[in-house]
């Protein structure tokens, strides 16, 4: 451990670990109700159990509270008013008639306070009221209004409630036909897909599924019910970002009037981007059914052009005029264009359309402020930072030290890179010690009310504790090393994906690239339960046997491989077996007789010293992995910029880890529900994408092949 590290270590605490909180004191009272926790309570009135515990002496951390107990309650992070309850989801609610609802914000605008403003005024102003000010705000529930202090002004779509009453005239019941898909449906009526499944409520939210002859509800087209009049013909258009009815109205012809006759849900929702509206074509040719067996289709991107577009769809373009006679008055944002299949094969597509690759940095909302807390054992009671020598030979001897310091620093790096973006990230850092107990007391005494995300601890009895703390306030909880658990918890996002996922991916890999090649097995005593997983997707793999679980007997090896390609797998967690059996296959390799070999579990006993890499690349040995190999990309030249050193590989996973949840966040805001619309994310080392389990929380299924290639690792998938 070199004086730059110990410097970064010592600055660190002296950074992160300060924290002091001055605010007049006021005081409520809280009646204790049959059921209540002092984490809902602290929850409700938004302080922590400790300052609720520090006023309360007769009430005892862990026991129940009984009911009918007064409790004093210190308000120095609470709104003035004690009364107020906890802000839920704005979502559209039964309303009165006079009343109006209000959905979650559309979207959020900035204002800076002037030196007479008041909460009254600003709210009156941009008539929202004042907890919603205070809730996007949140500073203000701790502190008073300031000159120059800047908010963030939640801007909402209010509806009238006579807007939303649904004139059964207006819709008709569809029958599916064969083949047909929601996607098609959708766009043949010029609705969203969200707009499908409100109005017909028993279709599944988990998957794409419809029956051939299944009854849906759907908006009758305008003119359809008139008797003898000729149905007017419709094109389906896609509302651009900012877009307006005066832009339509120059660019289509059609006004703002037929537009909201067109589409009802216009006069409810207004423009939004991303609704598809029905159009008046301007020429009355008859329109060509959706055939989604011949068909995909592309929605054309804003400032997407025609080099663009073919190299994305791997399509000329004249093909594509070919197949889209409107493309002949210019390409335009919103269309929606059909490619054949047969060109398609290599896109990725879903309910028939063609899906873009998600780009996180695209779509970051600079309002959006996260609030990190960061729980890693730097040991700090064990180092005696007086003593340089002996901190630095405490800190190099120490493995959580040492993966806290790299994972630490690596989000460094990914703060001062979201920082470049344009996105404002607080930070908090404290020294768990490991030590479960300690993590308890901190999640205890902090207040969890705004924070966006945990990242740490890493050993499991203390992610536990802060797993059951964050989970009362719905906070993410997210754990940088640890996979395997014993713990079920809903909020805590596992980064490294379980053996499970990686033998499954491997497995996967082998059966979608295999071309008749023979399947051998070799596994020791303890990887028996792999032989037979891998003898249930194999069936007709053979198997060979170890001699004294360790080596290979080179005269049944012989037998048994062929003079086609062999693949074997390896399955063994002892570095002899490995080696020997390594160097047996490697000598067997001849002109006749070719030999790649695999594992489902690359272990530590694979990067023992003792194996040849000569001979592993020579068998163009492929495994599964968390990570792949880097080079001196971006992240490592900004890594030795601010540290002046290399980075390790949990400075290379801190650096993914934070900066996947800072996109996330700056995104969504919430890290559960940017997951419902992300899918895969890939940064320097490593790439995620979580699943939730039914019963516990999320677990990463990304993960890499990697093979050895002329003494070089390469990632194949």
């Amino acid at each position: 451990m070199n004086s730059t590290r110990f410097k970064i270590l010592i600055t660190g605490f002296f950074m992160l670990f300060l924290c002091l909180h001055i605010n007049a004191q006021q005081f409520a009272t809280h009646a204790v109700k049959k059921g209540e926790t002092l984490e809902s309570i602290a929850k409700q009135y938004k302080v922590t159990p400790f300052n609720i515990l520090k006023y309360n002496k007769e009430v005892v951390q862990g026991k129940p509270l009984v009911a009918n107990t007064v409790l004093v309650i210190p308000m120095e992070s609470k709104a003035t008013d004690a009364n107020v309850p906890v802000v839920k989801s704005r979502q559209a609610e039964i309303v009165t008639e006079n009343s109006v609802i209000q959905e979650n914000p559309i979207g959020f605008t900035s204002y800076k306070v002037k030196r007479k403003d008041t909460l009254y005024g600003i709210a009156k102003r941009f008539n929202i009221a004042i907890e919603d000010l205070k809730r996007y705000n949140k500073e203000l529930y701790s502190g008073n209004l300031k000159k120059g202090m800047n908010l963030r002004i939640p801007k909402f779509r209010r509806l009238n409630p006579k807007d939303l009453v649904k004139n059964a005239d207006d819709f008709e019941m569809y029958t599916v036909k064969p083949k047909e898909t929601r996607w098609s449906i959708a766009n043949t009526y010029g609705i969203t897909i969200d707009k499908l499944l409100e109005l017909n409520p028993d279709l599944s939210k988990t998957n794409n599924y419809l029956m051939e002859g299944q009854q849906l509800k759907l908006p009758k087209i305008a003119g359809s019910t008139v008797e003898n009049q000729k149905i007017q013909l419709y094109t389906s258009y896609v509302v651009t970002p900012k877009q307006t009815f005066y832009n339509l109205e120059k660019q289509f012809g059609v006004s703002e009037d037929e537009i909201k006759s067109l589409n009802p849900e216009v006069k409810v929702r207004g423009l939004q981007e991303g609704m598809i509206i029905r159009l008046p074509k301007k020429d009355l040719t008859p329109k060509e059914v959706i055939n989604t067996d011949k068909y995909v289709f592309y929605e054309v991107k804003p400032k997407e052009n025609e080099f663009r577009l073919t190299r994305k769809l791997n399509v000329t373009y004249a093909e594509l005029l070919a197949l889209n006679p409107e493309l002949n008055d210019g390409l335009k944002a919103g269309m929606v264009l059909k490619i054949t299949k047969a060109k398609a094969q290599d896109l990725q597509i879903k309910n028939s359309l063609i899906l873009d690759r998600f780009s996180l940095i695209d779509s970051i909302q600079t309002t959006n402020r996260p609030n990190l807390l960061f729980l890693l054992p730097f040991r700090t009671d064990k180092i005696d930072v007086s003593n340089k020598e002996m901190a630095k030979d405490s800190m190099a001897g120490r493995k959580d030290t040492k993966y806290s310091l790299g994972i630490y620093t690596g989000a460094m790096v990914a703060l001062d890179s979201i920082k470049k973006l344009g996105v404002s990230v607080r930070v908090r850092t404290f020294d768990t010690q490991l030590n479960a107990t300690r993590a308890k007391d901190i999640m205890l005494r902090e207040n969890l009310n705004n924070i966006s995300a945990i990242i740490g601890p890493l050993d499991s009895k203390s992610l536990k504790e802060v797993a059951l703390a964050a989970a009362q306030y719905d906070v993410p909880v997210i754990a940088p090393i640890a996979s395997d658990s014993d713990i079920s918890l809903r909020n805590v996002f596992f980064t490294i994906p379980s053996d499970e996922v990686l033998r499954n991916k491997m497995i996967t890999y082998v059966n979608e690239n295999r071309t008749g090649e023979n399947i051998v097995i070799i596994a020791d005593e303890n990887n028996k339960g792999t032989q037979r997983i891998l003898l249930e997707k194999f069936p007709k793999a053979k198997i060979l046997n170890l001699k004294n679980n360790i080596s290979l007997d080179i005269e049944k090896v012989k037998q048994i491989v062929s003079a086609k390609q062999n693949w074997v797998f390896l399955e063994s967690d002892n570095a002899n077996t490995i080696y020997h059996v390594s160097s047996v296959l490697n000598s067997t390799i001849a002109d006749s007789v070719k030999i790649k070999m695999f594992t489902t579990n690359r272990n530590k006993a694979f990067e023992n010293d003792v194996i040849s890499s000569s001979h592993l690349s020579n068998l163009g040995f492929t495994y599964p992995s968390i990570e792949k190999e880097i080079g001196s990309n971006s992240f490592v030249k900004m890594y030795r910029r601010k540290y002046g050193i290399e980075p390790d590989r949990y400075a290379v996973r801190g650096f993914d880890i934070t900066f996947d949840i800072l996109l996330k966040l700056a995104y969504k805001n919430n890290l559960f529900e940017a997951g419902k619309n992300i899918g895969e994310t890939s940064y320097t080392a490593n790439k995620f994408n979580y699943r939730k389990d039914t019963s516990s929380g999320y677990y990463n299924q990304s993960a890499y092949i990697m093979s050895y290639d002329k003494m070089m690792i390469i990632a194949v998938e």
